[in-house]
């Protein structure tokens, strides 16, 4: 199994979303379909973002 598949299909278009939000919160310019012209620092921060902000959400949730 791919590192990119998605467990819950359903959730592909939440997670579009979610990608782009991080992506616009870092100043990451990300258009629909591929990104490949992304640098290495752009796409990492991207996820990086996108891991931070789900960490918060389920500290969060601990509460």
């Amino acid at each position: 199994m791919s590192k990119s598949n998605i467990v819950v299909p359903e959730a592909k278009e939440a997670l579009e979303r979610f990608k782009m939000e991080a992506a616009n919160e870092v100043g990451v310019n990300l258009k629909q379909g591929y990104n490949g012209d992304l640098t290495s620092r752009q796409a990492g921060s991207v996820g990086g973002q996108m891991v931070k902000k789900m960490i918060e959400s389920y500290e969060k949730g601990l509460k």
